[in-house]
């Protein structure tokens, strides 16, 4: 809604105030130019970043984010590569969103982002301003096409990587022009506006600029320019990089409308941060002037290089940001987990596909992998269901047959409906989001392992409805045996999910499934040998063992895929080698439930 909003606002205002522009200036074409030149420039520049994303980034997070410290570390390094807090901020939120990452974590990449973003500031002011790089981006350009033709993802991503930088020069040479040759038409600095009224005035017009703009690194660029040229005050300059350190969230806001609750909860942070940091420069404005000329005599920074002031102050206050926010990320985290909650989960609704987790490869596989633990842990609660049991019972630590003797009623659970209702609804959402998914062929052998868990998980809860017609029948009748036979279905499911479930927490070994395959096997076997017996004794009537061998194959299915599921959703992080194999493995076991 908030897009549709600003689109329909923003665009065509931004239309009539440049074709306005155009008309009374022909410098102030060149300035515009400049700005589309360097925001294509930075479009290019993460196009590049995103070839070299597939599974690298993942695991550099799971690495580099489990202290804070490491988190301040690898936003200040991402932003100081890719030049956008901007983009750091949305691939933070997009692995959020996935649970690649928790909210702490998020929290102290976007503080080390800020810090990171004041290094485009040092660059341009001490080295793109005094020298001339438009030299430099030729070349880039020329490379950068050359690559984009080759076949190679690596060597596109470097192509388009060149072409961002050479962009970005190509686009700061001339804004630096264009306001060079303003000087002899209009000058700016005649609308300085001093004091505290100047301060807000331009730190709202510097937040006005970073939303049209998206990107706080261009504003901070056109700032720069602008004040080399003379055109804008030392004073007003820090007062529009203050705003735009603020403007620049909204960019992780827009990218937080399509993630869940965990990705609006980061942008919410992002928000609150900027927003405090820039509430305490203006605040401390005089003080931190001070320290800037302190700190420049201190670097031998020249009393007249107000660009190089002018970045030095944005690192101060940045850096001043982070040190009054890291004390309270803890109680950052509680206030945005109570004014932003997930949505009552009434219907099944998916928790962790999201538009955002499309960015990158691994992060979109690490969303299907987790929804579908969502959708499995729906799925086992209807077959517990249908076995008239409830999920407190089997993953309690009450022994099963005192559970089963307990649980001894039928319970006319509808597991159609509850498919339907909940099951249906999350695969669809699944599939949809799969075909969405970018090509990736390192990570497709785990799409497809994924894809291979839910269709299992389909054919399970349609064994489930056939295994339960005939046990709420047998469940009540008065034959002592067969009522003892069905228990004893319910029995053997219940211990396998509970089994799986320690499994799971203890992260053990295939090993153990293997031995969980060997068991139902052996039960398979003992099966066959005491129907036989009961059929020679009378103790049940041949159609009682006709439906009990139909319902044991059911049994047979449900219990194959439940550990068939847990292998490959356990081996998803193991590495395709693993994953082979245990794909040769179920082969054969897999042809049993088609039979």
């Amino acid at each position: 809604m908030l897009k549709s909003v600003l689109g329909k606002v923003l665009l065509p205002t931004i239309f009539i105030v440049l074709a306005y522009g155009f008309w009374i200036s022909p410098d102030f074409k060149e300035i515009a130019a400049g700005i589309a030149i360097f925001l294509f420039g930075m479009l290019a520049l993460e196009e590049g970043f995103r070839a070299f994303t597939g599974g690298v980034l993942e695991q550099l997070l799971k690495r580099s984010t489990n202290k804070l410290w490491k988190s301040l570390s690898f936003g200040v390094l991402t932003t100081t590569i890719m030049q956008s807090s901007s983009l750091v901020s949305v691939i933070a939120i997009s692995f959020l969103g996935a649970g690649l990452i928790g909210l702490a974590q998020g929290i102290g990449i976007v503080f080390g982002a800020n810090l990171g973003t004041t290094t485009g500031a040092w660059l341009v002011a001490g080295f793109g301003l005094k020298v001339k790089i438009s030299a430099y981006a030729m070349p880039m350009l020329v490379f950068g096409v050359i690559l984009l033709f080759q076949k190679s993802r690596q060597l596109k991503g470097i192509g388009y990587v060149l072409l961002g930088l050479g962009f970005l020069f190509l686009g700061i040479h001339y804004m630096k022009e264009g306001f060079e040759a303003f000087k002899d038409t209009i000058q700016l600095t005649e609308y300085a506006v001093a004091g505290y009224r100047g301060l807000l005035l331009f730190t709202l017009i510097g937040v006005a600029a970073t939303v049209i703009m998206q990107s706080s690194h261009a504003t901070l660029v056109l700032i720069i320019t602008a004040l080399a040229a003379q055109q804008i005050t030392y004073e007003n300059a820090l007062a529009l990089a203050i705003g735009a350190n603020i403007g620049t969230t909204i960019t992780a806001i827009l990218g937080s409308l399509s993630s869940n609750e965990q990705g609006k909860r980061l942008a919410g942070a992002h928000l609150i941060f900027n927003a405090v940091t820039g509430l305490i420069a203006i605040v401390l404005m005089q003080p931190l002037m001070q320290a800037v000329e302190v700190i420049s005599g201190y670097a031998g920074i020249a009393a007249n290089d107000y660009t190089l002031k002018l970045a030095l102050f944005h690192t101060l206050f940045n850096l001043i940001g982070i040190i009054v926010m890291v004390p309270f990320i803890n109680r950052l985290v509680g206030f945005l987990e109570r004014i932003i909650q997930a949505e009552p989960d009434h219907f099944a609704k998916p928790k962790h596909l999201n538009d955002s987790a499309l960015e990158f490869s691994d992060t979109a596989v690490e969303a299907i992998r987790l929804e579908t633990l969502h959708i499995y842990a729906k799925a086992t609660e209807i077959i517990v269901r249908g076995l008239s049991l409830t999920k407190k019972d089997v993953f309690s630590d009450e022994k099963l047959k005192s559970v089963i003797k307990r649980r001894n009623t039928p319970d006319d659970y509808d597991v159609d409906d509850a498919y339907d209702h909940y099951i249906k609804s999350l695969y669809r959402a699944l599939l949809y989001f799969i075909n969405r998914m970018p090509n990736d062929t390192n990570t497709s052998p785990q799409t497809d392992n994924i894809r291979f868990c839910n269709q299992a998980i389909i054919l399970m809860l349609k064994d489930v409805k056939h295994l339960q017609k005939n046990m709420l029948g047998f469940m009540a009748s008065m034959n002592p045996d067969i009522r003892k036979e069905y228990n004893q279905i319910r029995r053997r499911i219940a211990k396998v999910l509970r089994r799986l479930e320690k499994i799971r927490d203890q992260e053990q070994s295939t090993l153990t499934h293997d031995a969980l395959d060997r068991m139902l096997e052996k039960n398979d076997e003992l099966l066959h040998r005491r129907l036989d017996g009961m059929i020679r004794r009378g103790q049940i009537t041949a159609d009682m063992a006709i439906s009990l061998m139909n319902d044991s194959s059911y049994a047979y299915n449900i219990i194959r895929n439940l550990i068939e599921i847990n292998r490959r959703l356990i081996l998803t992080d193991r590495g395709n080698e693993d994953l082979t194999l245990s794909k040769n493995n179920s082969a054969s076991r897999y042809a049993h439930q088609t039979k």
